[in-house]
């Protein structure tokens, strides 16, 4: 079996476990339409996708493990954001839903913005604005990405997070609005699940930020350039990933540290809105 053969033994393997495409489409968190096409051969599923239907069908690890092998045959796979657009951002959001519903290691580096999981609302809607999305399709990916935050409180995770110092300065919303997204890090970072840290402008660095990036249980990288989403899963280019967050995580701030220098910036914030 190759790549190009995946949809038809994906279908076969589907229809062998009597699971209906629009449950199986359901559960992979795409459209039935997606799922029709890949099992006929329209569309050359990504690595992503196959792992999310042999998920939705339910096999075992042995069988997932040998259709993986094949879908990963591509390194690495590029999807344009103008196509996610065209779906709808909400539909990918549920996406990554669905993928960080089977992480239990997820590892997050991020040079720019707040992580999608500590956002406020406010913060989504400011992100999002960019995209000049319908009043609809922007309501729905703001649920979309709000709902994604339940993984916070779940037991069994490890979610671990590293922000350069300039994430908490960067501002895409009112001082009084960041002030209440630093006080929403500050809460979050006491979850037995969370692990945030702090790159702080002031500390002598020997790497560079690049772009942001997430590592699910040492098997998938997303990185998001301008144009697209990336997502890597050859284990040696997943390594180099786990080494580039690992030291950026030695020269962090944790704990009291990170919550006194949020803090200091919040209260920046906040003088901010009371002078005008």
């Amino acid at each position: 079996m190759n790549r190009a053969e995946l949809g038809a033994a994906l279908r076969a393997l589907r229809q062998a476990s009597g699971k209906e495409a629009k449950a199986v489409a359901r559960g992979a968190a795409m459209s039935g339409s997606k799922l029709s096409k890949i099992e006929n051969g329209g569309v050359l599923p990504s690595a992503v996708d196959v792992e999310q239907i042999l998920t939705a069908i339910g096999v075992s690890e042995d069988v997932k493990a040998v259709y993986m092998s094949v879908a990963r045959a591509a390194a690495t796979e590029t999807t344009a954001w103008r196509l996610y657009r065209r779906l709808g951002y909400h539909r990918k959001q549920q996406q990554i839903q669905a993928i960080e519903a089977r992480t239990t290691l997820l590892r997050l580096f991020q040079p720019s913005l707040v992580p999608g999981l500590l956002q406020t609302p406010e913060y989504v809607q400011a992100v999002l604005g960019r995209k000049q999305l319908g009043e609809d399709q922007m309501s729905r990916a703001v649920g979309a990405r709000l709902a994604r935050q339940h993984i916070l409180y779940e037991p069994g995770r490890q979610l671990r997070f590293i922000v350069t110092e300039s994430v908490l300065r960067w501002r895409i919303v009112p001082p009084l609005v960041m002030a209440g997204q630093l006080d929403k890090l500050i809460s979050v970072s006491r979850l037995p699940s969370v692990d945030l840290r702090v790159v702080p402008l002031s500390v002598r660095q020997t790497d560079f930020p690049s772009h942001s990036f997430s590592v699910k249980d040492d098997r998938l990288v997303t990185v998001e350039p301008i144009h697209a989403e990336l997502a890597v899963t050859d284990p040696r280019d997943v390594a180099l990933y786990v080494r580039k967050f690992e030291g950026f995580e030695q020269v962090a701030l944790s704990g009291n540290a990170m919550r006194s220098l949020i803090t200091e910036i919040r209260d920046e914030f906040l003088r901010q809105q009371e002078t005008g």
